[in-house]
């Protein structure tokens, strides 16, 4: 066990924090000061899955990825997730991970399937008639 920056102890490995500031590292030095996931401006929903694509071009090259990316690739590796379950898994802000995310999907890491529009799903009068359909029988 050693010492940060605080004298306070610390497992190896673990983040640095201080007790009255909070994280060392602040989100946008994560982000580089962005804001928005890449150029093309892609919005990530809290419920977007996110699917690590095995077979992608950017896997190999893992040099041009931070810690922060290697981690969210991890997170998917074992399965698909949600953009809130993987900011809750890396420990980061959503803001952020939306970011790191934009990143990985223009490296072509990931695929993101978009939740449905409220407008595409069933009407709801149409799914009690089928409940009640099923109750009869």
């Amino acid at each position: 066990m050693s010492e940060d920056v605080t004298g306070a102890p610390h497992e190896p490995g673990s983040q640095w924090y201080d007790g009255e500031a909070g994280p060392l590292v602040r989100p946008y030095a994560l982000t580089g000061g962005r804001t928005k996931p890449g150029p093309t401006g892609v919005r990530f929903d809290l419920i977007a899955l996110v699917t690590l694509d095995p077979g992608a071009p950017g896997m190999d090259d893992r040099t041009a990825l931070g810690p922060e990316h290697r981690a969210l690739i991890g997170l998917c590796r074992t399965e698909t997730q949600s953009v809130a379950e993987l900011a809750a898994g890396a420990d980061l802000p959503v803001g952020v991970v939306r970011v790191l995310l934009g990143d990985l999907l223009e490296l072509g890491c990931l695929t993101v399937s978009r939740p449905v529009p409220p407008a595409q799903l069933p009407d709801e009068r149409i799914l009690r008639e089928v409940i009640a359909g099923l109750r009869a029988l």
